[in-house]
């Protein structure tokens, strides 16, 4: 943190602000609602501009002095938005940095105070924030690993944890809202946001999806340790033909429902409060303009029943930028048919004035406007934000506590990856003469990523003191001494100090090698070569060279192509964007204190231009192209100790109808130490209707298992674990031959209806 920044940052007051800072509570006569007839009142008392206004979104900013980057409050653009335009919710891009508490705390107070004073019905405000990874935008917060990192682990204990901290921290900010879990599936890894998500299997983004869900919401929102979760993108996001962010996707239905609907599902099951639909198209129709998906899938298939928020400018932008819509007034009217709740404008007020002209001309229901309102009101009564919309004491205490960052660091080193260790190089021995190189090795943007204290998380100045880049946790680790640093080149490839390296090089034991990529987010991470630059591979290259060991240490949002310098490394570690604690993660891998556990949720590409994922079908996988094989595959991950798998066994050779099939393993730890073993259960048809998967992953366990024990790991298989989404788009399962296969093991069974 930069504390001549704060200096600057100091609370700007408006003394027209004294008399709402002092208004702590409801009106006097106001009943805070407490039931779905108490909203129902609500909604049928509220005037249409009163509608319309809870159905918008606004940045900040647009209460603030124009210009401003201090919470500076300016009282006639405040009274604008909240009681002339009476916006139902706010969020924060347009300060771009966090906030001490005392500062996010005036913040709530003064619109809440307003809100709940100054207007007609007391209706007081729904905050929002990306806490994608914590509670990135609140000084002090605890960044966690994203969400790729995560979905490594294969804990969803451990990632529900993370996620219930991240809303501890934000609701001690009083916020209520996080815009996260980002649920789509990582099938293009060109993609920007790649990053963010829990990988490319829809299971597996099911099952943690849910968990982050769980973290966030709790039982009950109102409780002062749960915030709102908003799964997103709904969908098909994630998969962009060009791999640019918000562009167009072309998704067949049935591959839509196979792969990008079920963690969707999932979190509805789950019971996310909230969505935020994909900014982008789906075979040519943006998706706030698809009633199929808003409407026919979300709601009527899926049963959701919370709030729909749109992503930043997008309503307008079906006028602006997909030119589906002749006139604003068409795009407001096309996102609100289509399903949408709420508008995050951001920064105007053409959302409620266009919406209240639509219903007055007779283009939208009034009926179809308290749909919507009911939603939001219903929200912010289970949030609690009626009883009380300010930050809560039993809420703050709840920040910034150091059993936090022990759960970071934890989740970071069960994150780590380890894709190589040739001749059981690793780890490390302590008393190595070490040179640490490359890019990623001193920087803190490498380690945590985008949504980290700024959007794109490149801000040092942002940063607290005393969390330690990835030479300085090796340092800290073997000792000052021991360890030599060069930058070698920068993230572009460019030389620094490559010379410089290779001559350090000689003089050590071994070299630590940190390559990968700088931190993005969102459109300025678009880029057209997947391949690692030029000049981080040469530097590789002149590093092996010199003829000491290289271990490769990956940072890096997605898996760049690195082919060429794969061959000579002794050893390669995946450390993805592990969040604040992963530098002393990567440490207490590399020196043996940890034992690497993390299994690779993507599937890493050998070429540019051959993206393949772990359940290509027969077409993908023939045994005539042996080239075509991934650089490594999805599931990958070594340990320092050895795992066996024996005695794979079904209760019967045949699963019926409704019925259960039993599947247990034997897992023995073989090795010399302590390990944890993710144990996948995947299944394969041999002959479907439509072209079936290499495999497909249907269950997981993680298990902990000391020297010489061995566990049976149980599972338990029905009809509906084999389904797949057929040509009509229904799912089905279909009587024929299947294979189970855990570890090296495999079982056949047959499934008849």
């Amino acid at each position: 943190m930069n504390h001549a920044n704060l200096k600057k940052r100091t609370i700007m007051r408006h003394p027209g602000l004294a008399a709402i800072l002092v208004a702590v509570a409801l009106a006097a006569n106001a009943r805070p609602p407490t039931t779905s007839s108490d909203i129902d009142r609500i909604v049928h008392s509220m005037s249409l501009d009163e509608k319309v206004g809870q159905m918008t979104q606004l940045d900040i900013s647009m209460l603030l002095v124009p210009g401003a980057n201090t919470i500076a409050f300016d009282t006639n653009r405040m009274r604008e938005a909240i009681v002339e335009y009476g916006i139902g919710s706010i969020f924060n891009p347009g300060l771009g940095h966090p906030m001490p508490l005392k500062e996010w705390h005036y913040l709530i107070r003064t619109v809440q105070g307003m809100a709940t004073t100054e207007t007609p019905h007391k209706i007081p405000i729904l905050y929002g924030i990306d806490s994608i990874h914590g509670a990135s935008f609140m000084e002090g917060g605890t960044l966690y690993p994203q969400g790729m990192a995560l979905a490594a682990t294969c804990d969803p204990p451990l990632v529900q944890a993370c996620a219930h901290v991240s809303a501890m921290e934000t609701r001690a900010a009083g916020v209520r809202w996080t815009f996260a879990p980002v649920l789509g599936v990582a099938r293009q890894p060109l993609w920007p946001r790649f990053p963010e998500t829990l990988g490319e299997d829809p299971y597996l983004a099911s099952v943690l999806g849910a968990a982050e869900v769980r973290g966030f919401q709790g039982r009950n929102l109102a409780a002062p340790t749960a915030v709102a979760a908003c799964m997103k993108h709904y969908m098909g996001y994630s998969f962009p033909f060009n791999g640019h962010d918000r562009t167009l996707a072309l998704i067949p239905d049935y591959y839509l429902r196979e792969y990008f609907l079920p963690p969707f599902a999932a979190a509805v099951r789950a019971g996310v409060a909230t969505v935020m639909i994909n900014s982008g198209e789906v075979n040519g129709v943006p998706v706030h303009a698809s009633h199929y998906l808003l409407t026919d899938v979300l709601r009527h298939e899926l049963g959701f029943r919370g709030v729909a928020v749109s992503d930043w400018h997008d309503v307008i932008r079906l006028h602006t930028w997909h030119h589906v819509a002749a006139t604003p007034e068409d795009a407001v009217g096309m996102a609100v048919k289509a399903g949408l709740d709420m508008s995050m404008v951001p920064d105007d007020y053409s959302f409620p004035t266009l919406l209240k002209k639509a219903v007055e001309d007779g283009k939208i229901p009034e009926s179809r406007i308290d749909e919507s309102v009911r939603r939001i009101l219903t929200l912010k009564m289970e949030l609690g934000l009626f009883k009380d919309p300010y930050p809560e004491a039993a809420a703050v205490k709840n920040f910034a506590r150091p059993e936090y960052r022990k759960v970071a660091l934890r989740a970071a080193e069960e994150a780590m990856t380890l894709l190589k260790n040739e001749g059981n190089f690793l780890p490390l021995k302590k008393d190595d003469k070490v040179l640490v190189a490359g890019p990623t090795a001193n920087t803190l943007f490498s380690l945590n990523g985008c949504w980290s204290y700024t959007w794109q998380g490149t801000n040092a100045e942002w940063y607290p003191p005393g969390e330690p880049t990835v030479v300085q946790a090796i340092r800290k680790e073997i000792g000052a001494t021991n360890v030599v640093y060069d930058e070698g080149v920068d993230f572009e490839g460019m030389d620094i100090s490559t010379a410089n390296a290779v001559a350090d090089a000689k003089n050590a034991d071994v070299v630590v090698l940190c390559l990968g990529e700088n931190s993005y987010a969102e459109t300025p991470g678009d880029i057209n070569d997947l391949d690692l630059p030029a000049g981080q591979q040469a530097l590789a290259m002149d590093l092996y060279a010199t003829g000491k060991p290289v271990v490769l240490v990956l940072l890096e949002g997605r898996g760049r192509i690195i082919r060429k310098i794969v061959p000579d490394a002794r050893a390669i570690l995946m450390g993805y964007w592990p969040g604040s604690q992963g530098a002393q993660a990567i440490a207490h891998v590399l020196f043996g204190d940890f034992d690497p556990s993390g299994k690779l949720p993507f599937t890493y590409n050998r070429y540019q231009n051959n993206f393949l994922t772990y359940d290509r079908d027969y077409t993908d996988g023939r045994p005539e192209a042996p080239d075509d094989t991934p650089q490594f595959e999805f599931g990958t991950g070594l340990s320092y100790t050895t795992f066996a798998y024996s005695n794979l066994k079904l209760t019967s050779p045949v699963l019926k109808g409704t019925g259960k099939l039993q599947v247990s393993v034997d897992v023995s730890n073989t090795g010399k130490r302590e390990g944890m073993e993710t144990v996948e259960l995947f299944t394969h048809e041999f002959y479907a209707s439509i072209a079936p998967p290499l495999k497909r992953l249907r269950a997981f366990k993680k298990i902990d298992l000391q020297p010489g024990q061995t566990r049976t790991v149980h599972f338990t298989l029905t009809a509906r674990d084999l389904a797949f989404v057929n040509a009509q788009s229904q799912l089905a399962t279909e009587t024929g031959d299947f294979e189970v296969e855990i570890g090296n093991l495999e079982q056949t069974f047959r499934y008849e209806e």
